[in-house]
């Protein structure tokens, strides 16, 4: 499965896409691999997940990587949605917790005063741009790789998360979550490969 986004903040615009698909053929085509319908859901939600973000007052760089571990969510619990006609709803909750965890983790980040010099000044609009164009090619490697391998890649890089959890979720000994990371990180490695990208993983 294969989704492309451009994670480059959109203006905020919630026009339904002129295909006139329902939400519960959009779902159950994507479910089933369908590269439009993914298309189609992105445009019709991206800017309700920016909305969100920027609602959090996260800089762009923190807004575009909740947007992404939004569409993640999506793709690892799709089957999960009983209720299609709520997936806006479940869009808004799981972005605004993902904006909520940002938000913790700035205040345990915030630099002492006497550090706030040496921080890096903010990158320009071309470097903003290269780094969605990379987050995009990462989500679509990502989505092509099987389920466990994704659930157990967008585990490993919370924070909150520890390997007594991972191993619960998965149901996977703790013993092997490291070689499956492994495994797994060589498989996104190997699809990035494909698109010249291999430096974007970001694990």
């Amino acid at each position: 499965m294969t989704i492309t986004a451009d994670l480059r903040a959109p203006k905020l615009t919630f026009a339904t896409p002129t295909d006139g698909a329902d939400v519960t053929e959009l779902l159950t085509r994507a479910m089933s691999g369908d590269q439009a319908a993914w298309r189609t859901l992105i445009a019709r939600y991206d800017g309700l997940l920016w909305a969100v973000a920027r609602s959090f007052r996260l800089g762009h760089a923190q807004a575009a990587d909740v947007v992404q571990a939004t569409w993640v969510q999506l793709v690892e619990h799709i089957a999960r949605i009983r209720d299609p006609e709520r997936l806006p709803a479940w869009l808004t909750r799981t972005a605004r917790n993902l904006c909520l965890a940002a938000v913790r983790r700035n205040a345990r980040e915030r630099p002492l005063p006497e550090e706030a010099h040496c921080q890096e000044p903010d990158d320009d609009p071309e470097q903003h741009a290269v780094r969605a164009e990379h987050r995009a090619m990462v989500r679509q490697a990502l989505g092509r790789l099987p389920e466990r391998d994704r659930r157990l890649l967008t585990l490993v890089v919370n924070p909150s998360v520890d390997y007594a959890y991972i191993s619960k979720a998965l149901g996977m000994p703790v013993g092997s979550i490291g070689p499956t990371r492994q495994r797994a990180l060589c498989r996104l490695r190997a699809e990035l490969r494909a698109g010249d990208l291999v430096d974007a993983a970001p694990y």
